[in-house]
Formats: C-alpha cells, structure tokens, sequence
C-alpha cells in the first residue's frame, strides 16, 4: 500500500511540474504569429520606382559589433608593420566611412542563429516553441521578406535556409546549401564561407550562359541572401578574440567585396542595396544565447541604391555614439542604432513589397535617402501593418471572453485606429510631413502597446492561479510526507459531502469560463492541480493534527515555541538564499564555509571521538567553496584536465591498497575483515586502467585540435570506447559482488571518472573529485550524528531517533513506551523527525552546488563545445547537447547514491527524504515565479525565466534521482543494526528492543537533562 501511495505521488509530482512549466509558454512565450491580416506597401505611380531593384543580405553568423568595427594586429603577422593594429574589414568601414549608414543592431534572447534570422527576415521576435524544432523548422509558418520578394536566391547552412524556402510560396525562394559534414569544429570553418562565395559566383556565371536565369534575375523586387557561418563556428571552438576568430573576419570582408563588385559589374545600374549585419553576437568564452551584450550587439552597416550616406561631424564626436564605440575611430561617423526586427522593415522598403505581415519592425528612417513625404507615406504605411495586427488579434480575443477590456489608447473616443490614420492622411495631404511621421511614430508605439496588452491579457488571472497551485504542491507534499513518513499511513483519509461540494463547485465554475471563453486545454490543468491539492490537504487533515503532535509535542513552552520559529526562518532562509546564488554564485561559498563548522555544533567529545572525519569534512566544505568563486567561463587547459584525472587513478590505487582499512569503516568496525574479493579488486583495475586511457586519449585529442590538426579518427574511436566501456563497467561486479556501501560508492565514482576527463576543458575533475569527497564525508557524518549520544539529542513521540536541539529547540523524553507506540511501531523504516529535515536541506544545498559550482546552468553560454569535439567534431546541437548534459548528470547520480545509502544508515524509507526535497523545492520556484521580468533589459528578462524553469524542474529531477538512486544502491550492505536484518522478518523486533532501550536510558537520563551541566552541552 505504501509503495502503491509513493508511486502515486512521484507520478503526480512529475506530471504537474511538468504541465506547470507551460505556463511560461501561456504566460509570456505566446505565440505573436496570426493570421489574416491585410498587407500594406508604399504605394507609388508607375513612373517612380521602389528605392532599389534589388537587395542582397549578408549575415555573418556570430559577428560582434565591437570586433567589425575594432582595429587590431594581422592575425598572421609575416612582418613588423603587421603588428599595428589596423581594421580587419576595411572594405565594409569604407561604405561606413564614404557610402552608407551604419549602426548597431540590438538582438533579443534567446541569442541564437534561427530567432536572430527570424528577427532580420520577418521582422518578428519568435516564440520559443522553435525549440521544439531545434531552432531549425517551422512549429508555425509566418510571412518574411523572402516570401513578399518576386524572387530569393539564398546560399548558405542547412540550419537556417530551409525554413524560409519552406515557408514561403511554393517555388519563390531557392536555397543552396551544404553538407552538414562542413559544419566540423575540428577542421577550418573557413570552408563553409569559400562555399558560399564561390556558389554565388558560379551562379552569376551561369546566368550569362543561361537566358532564363538571367530573365529571373533581370526582374525587379528580388532578394540575394549569403548566410556565412564560418565565424560562428570558428568562434565557438578559438573564442572570438582568437586569430583564427579575427583571421575569418578578413575573409568574410574579402569575400563580400568580391561579390559587391560581382554584381555591380554585372547589373551596372546603380539600382542594388546591401546590407550587412549579424544574426548575433558571441561572448568572450565562445558561446551565445543569452542577453548578454556581448551577444546581443551587431553590427549593421547598409549602403547603394535607396540608402542614406553617412553623417559626418568632423572634429567632433557624432551623436549615437558611447563607451561601446569609443575605439572603433569612427566616432565622426553618426551612429544609428536599430532594434534586430527593424531591418526587415527596411529590407522591405527599399525594393517595395509589402512588409512582412507579422512585422513589428520599426522603418529606421534615418538609413533612408527618401524626401519627408516618402518618409511620412513609408512611416504611416509602416503603422498601418502594426494596427492591423492589432486589429485582428483584438477580434480573436473579443470572441472568446465573456467581458472584453479593450485597449485604452486606441479605443477611447477618437483614438480609434481609424480615426489616427485619417488624421495622419490629412497631414501629409496638406503637406506636414514631419508632423505626419512624429504622429506615425507615436501610433506605432501606440500599436506595439496594444500587441502587447492583448499579448499579456490572461496574465493577472494566470499568475495567481499557477500561485495557488504552487502552494497547493507545497501543502500537499508535506501532508503526503507526515502521513506515509512520520504516522506510517495509519490514519486514514476523511472526506465530507460540504468539502465535496465546496472543491468541486469551484473546479466547475472554473471550466465552465474556460468553455465559455474557449481557453487552452492547458488552461483545464492548471486549473484542476489546486482543487486537488486542496482537496487532498483538507480530507487528510486529520494526519496534519497528530503529525503536528508527533513532530512538534515535545514544544511546551514559549522559549521552545520562538526558538522553532527562529529555525524555521533560517531553514527558509537558507533555501532563499539559494535563489540568490542562481545569480551570484559566490553564495554557495558563504554556505559551505559556514557548513563547515557544522559538527562543531555538537561538541568537544563529539570532534574528540570523529576527529579524522571532521577534519574530512572541513576540508571538503573548503575545497567545494573555491570552485563558486572560479568563473564560470572557462578556457581548455591540458594540464589542470590531467591533474584531475591522475587524481582520479590515485583515489582508485589508493582503494586497491587500502581495501581492508576502508571497508572496515575506517577502522572502526568490530567485525573481522572479510576475504579480499579478487574478483572486484581486478575490474577495480580496469576501472582505473580505463580512467588513465581517458587521459591519454584527451591529452592527444586536445592537442590535436589545438594544432588545428583535426580529431583524429583513431581518437575518436577509443574515446567513444573508454566512454561507452567506462558505463558498462558495472556490470561485471556481478560476477562476484561485493555490497559494501563504501565498495559501491568507489565503483560509481570509478564509473564516471573517464567522462569528467573525456568532456572537461579545465578544473571540472577536480571539482568532481571535492564533490565525491563531500558527499561521502557528508554521509558517514549524519551517521555519526545519528548514532552519537550527545544531551544535544532528544526521543521523538515514536521513541526512534534522536533530534537536533539546533533543529527543534527543545529536549524533552517520556518515561515508558504506551501501548499506542507499540501497537502502531512501523515495520522495517523508522518515522521521520524534525532532525531529517536537516538531512533534507544538507542534500538540496548539494544539489544546488552541483548545478553552480563548475558554470551556471541558467545561462545557455556558459557551456563550451571544446570537449564535446573530441567525441563529435561535426555541429550537431542535440547530440552534442546531449553529452554536456550527460556531463552535468554525474554529480547528481553520484548524490543520489550517497543520499540512498544514508537512508539505509539512517533506517529511514528509501523515498523518505527525497520526498521531502521534492516538498520544499517549490519555495524555490516560487520565489522565481514572481521576480520573472517582462520588461527591462533582455539579459534580465531571459535569466529570471530560466531560474524558474530549472527550479521548477528541480522537483522533477529529484523524482528521477530516487529512481537512480535505487538503481545504484540495490543491494548495498551498511553496518547498522537495523540494515543488517531487512528482509529476515526481524525488523519490528530489532525496533521495537531499540524502542525500549532509548526509554529506558531516558529514564535513567532524566535528571542530567534537567541538569545545568546538561544544559551546557556536556555528557
């Protein structure tokens, strides 16, 4: 029955953290895409022609603004004169300098190559549900300026050119690409860029042969589109400060030139725009994705038919201009800074098609050489698109609520839209132009308000609602918990026809408005989870009463009462504290060197008696609180990767000649040594051999790939070996297994040690070898608390185990055991106490270290690709994704087995503990789920996201880690009374004789603990 209950609770656990997580999707990840809306052009006479016949687009993938415009040494040096810094890209400063407007182009997160393209073609911010597809297809077709254009030719990577043939009108856009085989990280990117150049060359040489090719591309309104990845890729593996980074950039410019005067020479009109950008930045560690700065700054340089000259302001500096663009020497040159979706907007205009229906891009007038009317047809034109997003999205909503708010600033009597356009007509019909284009831009601010109110509608109403289902979770875990783990299910659950009635009219007034209103099917489940939790909390409360007197009757006084309170709020405290340490990492540092001075707590015989294990665990606490003041961002170092992984060989030669000592818990065990397994010792061996075979193999791996060399296949193939042969190690213990807990813990740590070598680029296998020290010195010290008999420790109502007075407050011991305590003793698991709860929180603060100490989970460009390339060298984002988490994953399995093993030291259920985290983690999630930001910078916006859905995946792992942990620990031997006897029908009787014992020393013990020198901490 108890198992059938946990297994109930785990599946619900899963499934609502689960449908949760989509309220991210419903709250602030809505899809902007509709359809149905009118499109809106310039219109013009047939004798006045677009701006430009044709456009071409260059986006060099990953290209940060500061390095386009920075001057800085010849990569390559072949003389001193190559030394002095000088620009890399002096044909693209040249169009800055003398033909074009130039900029930055400010990107939103997440920083990543098909939202930025999807930002610059359609002139949209894409909802994350492309994340679904990889960032590669499309989850919902939208317009583009490819599919408004007569014609697109594109050139470039199979990652990002699909999506736009496949979106647009059958036949419009024709995409080359490449092999995904070029997309090698070990071999020189710069291939990929010459693929693309040289394509567009033959191309146009075949249009001279080829009538009907050179018919095509005669044609107005066509778009040429050149994706170059090589610097993205590059930058990923070198960094873009490297030579290699910047050496690429010379290529991309070199290349553009070639082309820029390709067509020219073979138009020779006048009648092309070009317009060069980047999809997004990169950090300084060589990785994207979030809002950094670094990440979010490109470059934006237009120039040719249609596009304004630059604005010069000799002796002075330009306005536009910051600290950001201070040495670029460009600071004569005005500076016109954009929003990302804004160039689809220009795009548009400059060879006159419609803009993208789902545009909510800004026209940059100021890149325009257009006069004030055309710029007050283009602005209102502009507007209009936006308005009539707004307008049919506002119908939508009025057909599914029951009573509308519309908009304020475009429903008010004469606010409409209708009324706004007329009036901006009129004044450019009487020539007030600049009039005409300030109101078209306030109306298009108007409009995106609007988008935006719709867009965020549901929000309030959404909000409290996944509140109150969040405390419902909270409120029903810890019933759950106190009924299976602390009153053993005695107490059965009590529903009431007023209760029934209650819950369920609220869940039916509640579907009954989503009917109505004709909401998401999700919307049906956030609704039902806080009815349920409710219910459940309220049919079973009589087990809160008696858990309520089992956990907390020894509290009899006021002094008792505060000093519960005050442990509360420091237990709260310390889980909100670890909500700052998802930003400022340096938190855990603080915890773990506070930690440390944990088992002083329990005074002098106490260090006395566990003196080596304290010490252990002082050191460890120390060591773990340097790796969260390391940064996150790592550059590949050989030697530290070789130093933790002879560390790691060490720890194994270190078990091999020890043995006997450390299975004899360091000699502290009474029973004589069994006969050495040497069976076990010999795949200890293996264990060990392979472990030094990684670092053989990464060394020359890295080596290699460091030379530019590539990886060799030979490497590859032994690594995939070591890895795939290190996991199946395991298994060969059954041969002639040996169940000592300390014997398992080696081997699982054994197991994972080739990994940490094979995918770490700096401190990471140190780290792992802290955190396995942690984690076993955090074991045997519980136990040792759990065992030492200190005045520091009380009898619980059920006579099972001792309690903190840090944790409780209070000491207090009956005399004889009732016959309700015998009568009620559980089988073979002791009831939790208030003392676990200090267990619980001891492993979610490791938790949260093994996420935080070696990068920062919450942010997608800390993780490097260096590692990964030693197994797979060619770009592939899911399998290479794959191995970073596999990485990651370790220190957790590795938790969760130590966390199994206490259990069984502890003579708690095996699913006791992890209950009790999976309960108090949602105070994590939470607190994310209100300081989530909707506005401000997008580096905000997108880390206060994350936090929440890692918190409130936290639950959903932990529930994973009991599974692994079970896996890892099966059949595992400790020496504990209790242990020893599972299964042999002897556990009540064990019990229920540890049961009369520990009252009978209360008896005897009862006047010391009223004692002062009890009071003072001495026994």
């Amino acid at each position: 029955m108890a198992g059938l209950l946990r297994f109930r609770f785990l599946a619900i656990a899963i499934i609502f953290h689960f449908v949760y997580i989509f309220s991210i999707f419903d709250i602030y990840f809505v899809s902007p895409i509709v359809s149905g809306m009118r499109l809106f052009q310039v219109e013009r006479p047939a004798s006045r022609p677009a701006p430009a016949n044709r456009l071409v687009l260059f986006v060099g993938d990953g290209l940060r603004a500061d390095k386009a415009f920075q001057s800085h040494p010849e990569p390559y040096p072949e003389s001193d004169d190559d030394l002095v810094p000088r620009p890399l890209a002096p044909f693209l400063r040249s169009k800055v300098l003398e033909q074009g407007t130039f900029g930055v182009s400010h990107t939103r997160v997440p920083t990543e190559s098909r939202p930025g393209h999807v930002a610059l073609i359609a002139g949209l911010y894409e909802d994350v549900s492309a994340v679904t597809t990889g960032w590669k297809m499309n989850p919902v077709n939208f317009d583009s300026l490819f599919n408004r254009s007569r014609h697109t030719w594109s050139w470039g990577s199979p990652d990002i050119l699909p999506m736009f043939e496949h979106g647009a009108v059958p036949g419009r856009v024709d995409a080359y690409t490449y092999g995904a085989e070029l997309e090698d990280f070990s071999s020189d990117a710069l291939v990929l860029d010459y693929w693309v150049f040289d394509h567009v060359k033959d191309f146009f040489a075949q249009a001279r042969t080829n009538k009907t090719l050179n018919d095509a591309l005669r044609e107005d309104k066509i778009v040429f589109f050149l994706h170059l990845l090589g610097l993205d890729t590059t930058g990923h593996f070198y960094r873009p400060y490297s030579k290699e980074y910047l050496n690429n950039l010379k290529v991309v410019d070199k290349g553009v030139r070639e082309i820029v005067e390709l067509i020219e020479n073979f138009y020779n009109d006048d009648r092309t725009a070009f317009v060069f950008t980047a999809d997004h930045g990169m950090s300084d560690w060589g990785s994207h994705g979030d809002g950094h700065p670094d990440n979010t700054r490109t470059p934006l340089i237009a120039w040719g038919s249609g596009i304004a000259k630059p604005q010069l302001y000799p002796g002075e500096v330009a306005p536009g201009h910051d600290e950001y663009s201070a040495d670029w020497n460009l600071n004569h040159v005005r500076r016109h800074d954009v929003a990302q979706a804004d160039v689809a907007a220009l795009m548009a205009y400059l060879v006159g098609v419609e803009f993208p229906a789902n545009s909510v891009g800004e026209l940059p007038l100021s890149y325009l050489t257009a006069d004030l009317r055309e710029k007050a047809e283009a602005s209102l034109v502009n507007a209009q698109g936006v308005l009539e997003q707004y307008r049919v999205k506002e119908e939508k909503k009025k057909a599914t609520e029951l009573k509308y708010r519309p908009y304020k600033p475009l429903s008010d009597p004469g606010l409409d839209p209708e009324s706004r356009v007329a009036h901006i007509r009129q004044l450019i019909d009487t020539g007030n132009y600049e009039e005409a284009i300030e109101e078209s831009a306030a109306l298009m601010k108007v409009g995106l308000g609007g988008l935006r109110y719709l867009q965020t509608y549901d929000w309030l109403f959404l909000r409290a609602l996944i509140t109150v289902g969040y405390l419902g979770w909270i409120a029903y875990a810890l019933t759950v918990v106190i009924d299976l783990h602390v009153l053993h299910g005695r107490l059965q659950p009590s529903r009431t026809l007023p209760g029934a009635v209650i819950f369920s009219s609220a869940l039916a007034a509640l579907y009954a408005s989503f009917v109505i209103s004709k909401s998401p099917l999700t919307y049906y489940a956030y609704a039902f989870f806080p009815v349920f939790f409710w219910e459940e909390v309220y049919v079973r409360r009589e087990s809160l009463v008696e858990g309520r007197k089992q956990l907390f009757g020894h509290i009899k006084s006021g002094g008792n009462l505060a000093s519960l309170v005050s442990n509360c709020a420091v237990y709260v405290g310390i889980i909100e504290s670890l909500a700052l340490g998802y930003i400022h990492r340096e938190i855990l540092t603080i915890l773990f060197i506070i930690g440390s001075f944990w088992p002083v707590a329990y005074g002098l015989s106490f260090l006395q008696r566990h003196l080596a294990l304290s010490v252990t665990w002082f050191l460890s606490c120390l060591a773990m609180s340097t790796f969260t003041l390391l940064p996150a961002m790592k550059t590949e170092d050989v030697n530290l990767i070789m130093i933790g992984g002879a560390l790691m060989v060490l720890v194994g030669v270190l078990y091999l000649v020890l043995e006997d000592f450390i299975l004899s818990d360091f000699g502290r065990s009474e029973k004589p040594p069994s006969p050495r397994n040497h069976t076990s010792r010999t795949i200890v061996g293996i264990q060990v051999g392979l472990t030094l075979l990684s670092m053989i193999v990464t060394r020359s791996s890295a080596l290699s790939l460091q030379a530019k060399q590539g990886l060799p296949r030979g490497n590859q193939i032994v690594g995939w070996v070591v890895l795939v042969a290190s996991f199946l190690m395991p298994l060969a213990y059954r041969l002639q297994p040996n169940n000592h807990y300390m014997h398992r813990i080696l081997v699982i740590f054994l197991t994972c040690a080739p990994t940490f070598v094979i995918l770490t680029i700096s401190y990471e296998g140190l780290f792992y070898l802290a955190f396995s020290a942690i984690c076993v010195s955090w074991v045997r010290l519980e136990h040792a608390v759990y065992k030492y008999p200190s005045s520091f420790s009380a009898t619980t109502a059920n006579g099972a185990a001792p309690i903190s007075a840090a944790a409780n407050g209070s000491t207090s011991a009956k005399k004889t055991p009732s016959a309700e305590d015998t009568h009620h003793l559980p089988g073979p698991f002791r009831a939790l106490t208030v003392h676990d709860a200090r267990v619980a929180l001891f492993f979610f603060v490791l938790l949260q270290s093994a996420f935080f100490s070696t990068g920062n989970v919450a942010s997608v460009s800390s993780f490097s690709l260096e590692s990964v390339c030693r197994l797979i060298p060619i770009f592939d984002p899911f399998s290479q994704g794959a191995m970073l988490i596999l990485k990651l994953m370790i220190p957790f399995a590795l938790l969760s087995a130590n966390l199994g093993i206490l259990n069984k030291r502890l003579g708690v259920a095996p699913s006791a503990l992890f209950m009790v985290v999976m309960a108090i983690s949602d105070i994590l999630t939470l607190y994310f789920f209100w300081v989530v930001k909707d506005e401000g910078s997008w580096l905000e916006i997108g880390s206060t996201i994350s936090h929440f859905v890692i918190a409130s995946l936290l639950c959903v792992f932990v529930a994973a880690l009991e599974g692994v942990s079970a896996m890892f620990i099966a059949g595992v031997e400790v020496e504990d009374d209790v242990a020893r006897v599972l299964g042999g029908g002897e556990a009540a009787e064990v019990l229920l004789e540890k049961t009369n014992e520990r009252f009978t020393e209360d008896v005897t013990s009862e006047a010391a603990v009223d004692a002062p020198a009890a009071a003072a901490g001495g026994k």
